[in-house]
């Protein structure tokens, strides 16, 4: 079976999980939404450093998403720009770590609502399919937006934090550090 086949047999599968924000209760697991920068970059050139600690960051992050640690949320711009990868190997790898790890989805029946809430995004200089990534991490109630795209990342929004790989483990470790705090003192 095709990257794309497959892609488009679970979208089918899944839908849209309807996990929004509002949806989310506080003080439960991390929730992160990877762009596609992200997704690919361990398959590129590993010969920079910033390249190198970004994939390493990028693996612990799809680790502790597969150990339960934080939560991966996704949405019908992810498996679109997948099977769009002209290596079908890795929109294959990408596409099954999506399938078996999301817990909260942008189904194509809410296009139109990301599309709409991408339009403000766009307005300042981001591009439509980063916009549609954006407004769907919000949507799914993500903490954290995670991408390599150094240009995507200088949006920023109080909706959500946008954020490299390498920089979300400074940020989830002090959170994580606050909730044990916390944790201790109630006891």
């Amino acid at each position: 079976m095709t990257a794309t086949a497959s892609v488009c047999q679970w979208v089918c599968k899944m839908g849209d999980t309807e996990k929004n924000k509002k949806e989310k209760e506080p003080d439960k697991t991390v929730r992160v939404y990877l762009d596609n920068c992200a997704y690919n970059r361990p398959y590129d050139s590993q010969t920079q450093m910033k390249v190198e600690l970004e994939t390493q960051a990028k693996l612990r992050i799809q680790r502790l998403i597969k150990e339960g640690k934080i939560e991966l949320a996704s949405s019908y711009m992810s498996l679109y720009e997948c099977g769009e990868n002209p290596d079908p190997d890795k929109a294959e790898a990408i596409t099954d770590f999506i399938e078996t790890n999301s817990v909260a989805h942008a189904g194509e029946n809410r296009i139109d609502e990301i599309e709409d809430d991408a339009k403000p995004i766009m307005d300042t200089g981001v591009k439509f399919k980063d916009a549609c990534h954006v407004a769907a991490a919000i949507y799914t109630g993500a903490d954290f937006f995670i991408s390599t795209d150094q240009r995507l990342l200088k949006y920023q929004t109080n909706a959500i934090k946008l954020i490299n790989p390498v920089e979300f483990f400074f940020n989830e470790e002090e959170a994580t550090e606050s909730a044990d705090k916390e944790e201790e003192d109630d006891s």
